[in-house]
């Protein structure tokens, strides 16, 4: 259990700060762990991207986008960031996830996901443009919109969107079903997909449906990748073998982790290892063929949200494992995983919780200093470090 550093909790928002607090610690297998609290007061931050030059970007789910100019404890400022596309902000929606390109250092990229307003529903779309700051002054320029969902909803949910290139520089986007599952079984919309895009928007010839060029309802469309998620909100590349992993929200129960194959159905609805939330069975018995099933199943749910690899020597007892959020469960989930993986299929070791009860823990990072950044989507949400204590 942590012990909790002390300090209440704030109700009316304010505007975030800089701090410098350990505000929890705990045994675990990689030693003493200090929670480290970095950035104070965000309204419900949901995703966090480390920037090579030490600084970070954070997005707040009601369309705010932050530049944190250090990530040394106590130091540097926090700004918002002009140029922000407008979003939907509403319940689940809103600015989403964030990330570097792999060549930002000499071309500056960011791509952001985020929910859009269109007629009386709303949709997902990603964008990407060049993150500036010379003139001390952080905009975003030259923003150009590489995808937009095929579909709109009117629900308010299960929108998804996590972002994460692979080693050839495809681009992946987590789709959630919008809250209905019959669509993540219907190859001719995006919802309840993993999206393949290059990162100029084109389609890859080598989808499973790269050949097919419309994007209208009523055939295929070219961008899938996978389908039958329902609401992936973790994507992380395995340093190990190049493969995509996501993690995704079950009903009540059947949370997943599932490592993604090109043309692969994970099977929602109609396999789940959860049920509805009024008890109700979902999944089809027997189960039908040719579904994929997960990796590692969570039942009672957690909630999982943002994912990351531990490749830093800053925790060598976690190298190789996989490290996630989880919202419901109020905790972090470290995922022990047998290595070496390449060439055979990976196998989960063990599991292990960390800072349980803390917070709402949405997004996980590793930065290019080997840290682990985290972000708990509260009222007062927080940016932290983890850290080990010697």
């Amino acid at each position: 259990m942590f012990l909790a550093a002390g300090g209440t909790t704030v109700s009316a928002q304010a505007n975030p700060e800089i701090t410098d607090r350990i505000v929890a610690s705990e045994e675990s297998s990689a030693g003493l762990l200090a929670l480290r609290l970095l950035v104070d007061r965000l309204d419900h931050p949901w995703a966090v991207a480390p920037l090579p030059d030490g600084g970070a970007l954070i997005t707040e789910r009601s369309g705010r986008l932050l530049y944190v100019s250090s990530r040394e404890p106590g130091e540097g400022r926090i700004q918002a960031v002009r140029g922000v596309p407008e979003v939907h902000a509403v319940r689940q929606g809103g600015l989403l996830d964030v990330i570097v390109d792999p060549g930002y250092g000499d071309n500056r990229t960011i791509y952001l996901s985020y929910s859009v307003a269109v007629g009386r529903g709303s949709t997902t779309r990603v964008a990407r443009g060049l993150f500036r700051i010379d003139d001390g002054s952080p905009r975003l320029e030259d923003l150009q919109v590489l995808f937009t969902l095929n579909t709109r909803a009117t629900t308010s949910h299960h929108y998804g969107s996590r972002l994460a290139i692979d080693r050839t520089g495809y681009l992946y986007i987590t789709v959630g079903d919008r809250g209905t599952g019959s669509s993540a079984q219907d190859l001719s919309n995006h919802q309840g997909s993993v999206v393949r895009i290059r990162t100029d928007g084109t389609v890859p010839e080598d989808n499973p449906f790269g050949g097919h060029t419309t994007r209208a309802v009523g055939e295929y469309v070219p961008e899938l990748f996978t389908w039958g998620h329902r609401n992936p909100q973790g994507i992380a590349v395995d340093p190990e073998t190049g493969l995509v992993w996501i993690n995704e929200h079950g009903p009540r129960g059947g949370d997943e982790i599932n490592v993604l194959e090109a043309g692969s159905n994970y099977g929602w609805p109609r396999v789940t290892g959860g049920v509805a939330y009024s008890g109700a069975v979902i999944a089809e018995t027997p189960s039908p063929p040719g579904m994929t099933p997960p990796l590692l199943e969570w039942t009672p749910s957690i909630a999982p949200s943002g994912m990351a690899f531990v490749t830093s020597d800053r925790y060598p007892q976690w190298r190789g494992d996989v490290l996630a959020g989880a919202l419901a469960g109020r905790h972090l989930r470290r995922v022990d995983l047998s290595s070496p993986r390449r060439g055979t299929a990976p196998r989960v070791s063990g599991e292990e919780r960390l800072f349980a009860g803390y917070a709402r823990f949405r997004d996980v990072r590793e930065g290019s200093d080997g840290f682990l950044y985290v972000l708990t989507d509260e009222d007062r949400g927080g940016l932290y470090r983890i850290e080990i204590s010697n």
